[in-house]
């Protein structure tokens, strides 16, 4: 164990809360701990303020507030509004193995059309130009839906371009998707593990995965990362961090 990770394990435990959401949030930093003492990985947080330092593709962005916090608004340009290709904020990261964690928020822009959900999410394996990637994405606003099958499809594994989601959910139902608790334009703690062709994805700081994929289709493959936004989205992220393995 290395000085660093013992700190940061005795700081977070000298400061557990008794309170449920707050234990959420100690266990989050209990994972982060662990993670970085078995792999001796470092965790890379990244500038979202840096503009310069970020590719935009077919989208705009911006560093502003949201819900009181600080952190990167990114929208689709006036000429790409509601269309349904997919749309990134590429990272030069380096990404194969590793964690990605980050707290995003979406919800449907002005003028969406009927379908936007907030589409948000974060994209790996990322190749350049962003001609293929894998991601997993949230839809905010069929967390509460007053329909289950709305709800069961809250969050989301892509493979673009081959995989999109349509195609998985028409080919295998329900394998690729899964619910969560969530509101639109509300911050959700985001946490992407992926290991060889497995990858997981956990929500509010919760130890169990709220949707588990065993066959990346891009798994071993190097890549950059990605902010990740569907068509009809207001989005804003803060605190990204990556571990690589």
């Amino acid at each position: 164990m290395t000085d660093g990770a013992a700190r940061l394990l005795a700081d977070r435990d000298a400061r557990l809360p008794t309170n449920g959401i707050a234990r959420r949030t100690a266990s989050g930093a209990t994972w982060l701990a662990t993670f970085l003492l078995c792999t001796g990985a470092t965790a890379q947080e990244v500038d979202l303020s840096d503009l310069a330092s970020l590719e935009f593709h077919k989208t705009q962005g911006e560093w502003t507030s949201h819900q009181g916090s600080p952190g990167l608004r990114v929208t689709e340009p006036a000429d790409e509004r509601n269309n349904e290709e997919d749309k990134l904020v590429i990272i030069d990261v380096p990404f194969t193995d590793g964690a990605i964690e980050v707290e995003l928020s979406g919800e449907p822009a002005p003028g969406a059309a009927g379908g936007a959900r907030g589409f948000v999410g974060v994209a790996f394996h990322v190749q350049p130009g962003g001609e293929a990637f894998e991601a997993f994405y949230i839809r905010p606003t069929n967390g509460r839906a007053e329909d289950q099958l709305r709800r069961n499809h809250s969050t989301q594994y892509i493979a673009f371009p081959d995989y999109p989601w349509h195609r998985l959910r028409e080919e295998t139902p329900g394998m690729y998707e899964a619910y969560s608790d969530l509101v639109p334009g509300e911050w959700t703690r985001y946490r992407v593990e992926v290991e060889g062709e497995r990858a997981r994805l956990y929500l509010h700081g919760n130890e169990q995965p709220t949707l588990l994929v065993n066959d990346l289709r891009l798994a071993g493959q190097g890549g950059a990362i990605a902010l990740w936004i569907g068509p009809g989205t207001v989005a804003h992220f803060r605190n990204l961090s990556v571990m690589p393995d």
